[in-house]
């Protein structure tokens, strides 16, 4: 009998698959438990159509993340820092601070675990930061800290 696994069944099958189980399995197991349901021709087109829903879905994100990464290497983010006499900064500029500074001059929300730093920066000048924006788009953000 063809089921359609309506949660993961561990050594079966996992949420959403189609799988063929024997007659039994499927009507004393999987189906009272409604662990499973039968695979009509209804149940199976609205599974391919939530696939291709997801895979739609995911074509528009991965758009959106190669848009981002040309505006990024576009761009030069400025950031204002305090510092002490020696040229040091007060703390450092991190990609929290990285963040809210593309978010207000450039309107553009990069969450701040995307941008990956080495360090913290802790002086004055130009840097160059990777962002890793999903689906294996990732972009250099030109960075300048300034007194401030």
């Amino acid at each position: 009998m063809k089921v359609v696994f309506n949660e993961d069944v561990r050594g079966q099958g996992k949420k959403g698959e189609i799988k063929e189980v024997s007659d039994g399995y499927a009507r004393n197991y999987l189906l009272p438990r409604k662990l499973a349901s039968a695979a009509t021709t209804d149940a199976i087109n609205a599974i391919k159509l939530k696939e291709k829903a997801k895979a739609a879905q995911a074509a528009k994100e991965k758009a959106l993340a190669l848009e981002y990464a040309e505006k990024l290497e576009a761009v030069q983010v400025t950031v204002r820092a305090k510092s002490g006499g020696s040229g040091k900064l007060f703390g450092a500029v991190t990609s929290e601070t990285i963040s809210k500074a593309l978010k207000e001059q450039f309107d553009m929300d990069i969450e701040k675990n995307k941008i990956v730093q080495s360090e913290p920066i802790k002086s004055y000048g130009s840097y160059t930061v990777k962002a890793k924006l999903g689906y294996e788009v990732s972009a250099n953000i030109n960075l300048l800290v300034v007194e401030g």
